[in-house]
């Protein structure tokens, strides 16, 4: 079971847009291996982050405009939105765990002292 939450772009301002949590987005599709590699990665994330970040998935096949606003250009890309705003981190193919949780850290403690 996922805990990926997926978002379109009809769903996109309410969940991330919106979010009052920074948002780790991840831009894949099914064909992608990296992106296979990288799916249960960010459900561990998502039960461990549960309520500091929010992490959703973006299906770029079934989401082709999004992908497009986001110059998405390689899948996986995760970028993190805060206040409806892209962050300067965007993350570009798969990653190990360890690496993806220090760049959310860091907005997790910019959260804390608001």
């Amino acid at each position: 079971m996922s805990n990926l939450m997926e978002v379109t772009g009809d769903t996109w301002e309410a969940e991330v847009s919106k979010s009052t949590i920074p948002v780790l987005v991840e831009f894949g599709a099914e064909w992608c291996g990296p992106c296979k590699t990288l799916s249960p990665i960010l459900n561990q994330l998502a039960v461990e982050l549960n309520g500091k970040v929010k992490v959703v998935s973006i299906d770029v096949d079934k989401s082709q405009q999004l992908a497009r606003d986001h110059n998405i250009r390689s899948v996986p890309t995760m970028m993190i939105i805060i206040d409806g705003s892209k962050t300067n981190d965007r993350m570009i193919g798969a990653m190990n765990k360890t690496a993806i949780k220090q760049i959310l850290e860091k907005y997790i403690e910019e959260e804390k002292k608001d």
